[in-house]
C-alpha cells in the first residue's frame, strides 16, 4: 500500500508548493509550521485542489478523478460537520453500508454511541472530532487524512483525543496523513515524519 505524489505542482500566494513523495507507512506525520502547504497538499490528495503532477493511491492513478471518487477519508480542520443534522444523520452521510447493515466499531472505538441522537450543535470540540473521524472511517476509505485533528480542542481535553486517535489507528489499518505543527502529536501517533516548509520536503525520517 502505498501514497506517491509525482510532481505534483500547485502555486500558492506566496510560494510554489512541490512536492514528489513516495509514502508507505501505516500513518505519516506532514510536520512543519503554518502556511507551509500543509493543508494544500491534503486538498491537493484528496482531488479538492487542481494542481499538476500525479497521485496514486494503492496503485490508482486518481490525479483526475473527482473527490467522491477517490475514496479517501478527509477530516479538515473545521470538521466540516453539517449543522443541522444529528450526529447520527453526520456519522452516516456517505457511508459505504447502511447503518443497520452490521456492527459499526468505529462507532463504538470512538465511544460515539451516547451522541447519535445530540444535535451536533450541542457537542464540544473533542466530540466533534470524533464525530467527524467516525465519519470518514465509515466511508470505508483507502486513504486517511487529518488536518491538525486537535485543533480548536481544549488543552485539557488533547491528550484524551489524541488517545481516541491512537486508538483508531490500531483498529482500522487504514493509510493515514497527519497534519500537525505539535511534535508531541507526531512521536504519538506517526511512523514517519515529513517536514514541510514553504511548500518543500526538507526533511523526511523514520520514527
Amino acid at each position: 500500500m502505498s501514497i506517491i505524489l509525482r510532481d505534483v505542482v500547485l502555486p500558492l500566494t506566496d510560494f510554489t508548493l512541490e512536492v514528489s513523495l513516495e509514502l508507505t507507512a501505516n500513518t505519516t506525520a506532514l510536520y512543519g509550521p503554518s502556511g507551509a502547504g500543509k493543508t494544500s497538499l491534503l486538498e491537493v490528495i484528496a482531488g479538492l485542489r487542481d494542481a499538476r503532477g500525479t497521485v496514486e493511491l494503492h496503485g490508482r492513478d486518481v490525479s483526475r478523478l473527482p473527490p467522491r471518487l477517490r475514496r479517501v477519508g478527509y477530516v479538515p480542520q473545521d470538521d466540516a460537520l453539517f449543522p443541522h443534522l444529528s450526529v447520527r444523520q453526520n456519522v452516516f452521510y456517505g457511508a459505504q453500508v447502511r447503518e443497520d447493515a452490521r456492527e459499526h466499531s468505529a462507532i463504538d472505538v470512538l465511544e460515539i454511541r451516547p451522541l447519535l441522537d445530540r444535535s451536533v450543535k450541542k457537542l464540544s470540540g473533542g466530540e466533534r472530532k470524533r464525530v467527524a473521524l467516525a465519519r470518514a472511517l465509515l466511508s470505508e476509505p483507502e486513504v486517511l487524512l487529518l488536518d491538525e485533528p486537535l485543533s480548536g480542542v481544549d488543552v485539557a481535553l488533547r491528550d484524551r483525543v489524541l488517545e481516541y486517535l491512537v486508538r483508531a489507528r490500531e483498529e482500522f489499518p487504514v493509510p493515514a496523513i497527519y497534519v500537525t505543527h505539535q511534535m508531541e502529536e507526531v512521536t504519538a501517533i506517526a511512523e514517519e515524519i515529513v517536514v514541510l516548509e514553504r511548500g518543500r520536503v526538507t526533511e523526511r525520517r523514520l520514527l
